[in-house]
């Protein structure tokens, strides 16, 4: 046995939603070995004292944009059209794969530090995003955010199929299935059949996911409905896009038939609340989505829409946001939404037998939260403490197939300084000086 958890309490995240005392927890090859309320008989070769400590799966946050976290902050107090064309997309068009790299590796060490074991990314550059990955320890499916705005299209020859299918050869099932690569339409309103024809028959002869946008806004929900006479949900059914496993993040302006739609092909609806709050897109109504059938998974977004990658302050959010809806204290308990950030995001990302739960036999994605501290005390409930009291910060470690990848502020893959200084000397000067140079 690698490490032994000692005295510490476990919460499993399994079916029967187990809070263990004074728990024994441990880990061996990189897989969860022993679960129990005694130690096991194996010595270990190291002990971790969980006195004071929560242990739980770690979260798994399904809709990121990582290499925006060089746009943290830029671009407040607009709506997403606005927000997008007139300050998002200008900045973007300046990135090169070196500013993407730093820019990525600096969102997963935000995402490691905040208890976050794997992640759904949709971007381009999409190399540099999976070196980054793979550098860091952390898990990753990654999909090549693609839009389609040309009267020419051949998807052998189209630059961002091409780019995917290099992708795919390069690095889907990277380090025994570590890193995973999925096809991406970026949404209906930024493509068109060509695309979703292409994308979801590369998508289902490879058994990959598929990672799209979907009905984030009333504008983009009602243009489709006056283009086509179909909602977006109906015409990318249509086109078989949801005939592999889908993540569809947003999903705020669905329907009732929509919602039919997605729960018959158990579609996972990306839940985004702070992302969403911001953006002043809507509410998503969870409960509707979980009543029809679907997985609800949780996502931050990226770092320039939220701002910040803290999967617990998106549980709260969560919780707050189906409450206000409903006009309801109970519509979503504290124990949903820890579900949605652990075992419906394994699910979401096709993980569902490796993570997401502490359980003899999973991938050891683990994280350590210290509950000796001033705003987690007194627990009467330590599931409502993790939901409405705590926060990424009180992250004191953070595991990945039972190698510690963060521990008590040290990273133990990434190289946080030289990382702020790539960003600091090249990557933010070239995004955001003019053409003289000056900023």
């Amino acid at each position: 046995m690698d490490v032994l958890f000692s005295n510490v309490t476990c919460v499993t995240m399994d079916a029967e939603m187990h809070v263990y005392p004074n728990a024994f927890v441990g880990v061996t090859d990189g897989k969860i070995s022993h679960v129990g309320l005694s130690a096991p008989e194996e010595k270990p070769k190291k002990i971790i004292d969980g006195a004071g400590m929560v242990l739980m799966p770690g979260l798994i946050n399904c809709h990121t944009h990582l290499p925006m976290s060089i746009l943290r902050g830029f671009a407040d107090g607009y709506d997403l059209s606005t927000w997008l064309n007139d300050y998002i997309f200008p900045r973007e068009d300046r990135l090169d794969a070196r500013a993407v790299k730093a820019a990525s590796l600096l969102a997963i060490a935000e995402c490691l530090r905040f208890g976050t074991t794997s992640v759904s990314d949709m971007y381009y550059f999409c190399d540099e995003i999976a070196q980054a990955a793979a550098e860091s320890g952390i898990k990753a499916n990654i999909a090549r955010g693609t839009t389609l705005f040309s009267d020419e299209f051949d998807v052998e020859t189209y630059p961002a199929c091409v780019e995917l299918m290099e992708l795919h050869r390069k690095w889907h099932g990277y380090d025994d299935g570590r890193i995973r690569v999925e096809a991406s339409i970026h949404g209906e309103y930024t493509s068109d059949y060509r695309l979703w024809d292409a994308l979801s028959e590369f998508a289902i002869n490879n058994g990959l996911g598929m990672h799209i946008h979907l009905s984030e806004t009333k504008a983009e929900h009602e243009g489709c409905i006056e283009r086509s006479g179909l909602t977006p949900t109906q015409v990318l059914n249509c086109h078989h896009v949801f005939d592999t496993r889908t993540t569809a993040a947003h999903c705020v302006w669905l329907d009732d038939e929509d919602r039919r739609i997605l729960g018959a092909h158990h579609v996972t609806c990306v839940h985004n609340p702070v992302s969403n709050l911001k953006l002043a897109g809507g509410c998503a109504d969870v409960k509707a989505m979980i009543q029809a059938g679907m997985n609800v998974a949780l996502g931050t977004d990226g770092d320039s829409s939220n701002n910040n990658l803290d999967m617990f302050e998106e549980m709260k959010a969560a919780v707050l946001t189906a409450n206000a809806l409903h006009h309801d204290p109970g519509a979503l308990p504290a124990a949903a939404a820890l579900t949605m950030a652990t075992v419906c995001g394994a699910r979401a990302q096709g993980r569902e037998a490796e993570c997401g739960q502490i359980r003899v036999g999973y991938d050891a994605d683990l994280i350590l939260l210290n509950f000796a501290q001033p705003h987690l005390i007194p627990c009467h409930n330590v599931l409502s403490n993790l939901v409405y009291s705590a926060r990424g910060s009180d992250v004191v470690m953070t595991m990945v197939r039972g190698r510690i990848l963060y521990m008590n502020g040290e990273f133990t893959t990434i190289d946080l300084n030289a990382v702020v200084r790539e960003l600091t000397d090249y990557a933010i000067p070239l995004v955001f000086s003019d053409e003289t140079g000056k900023e």
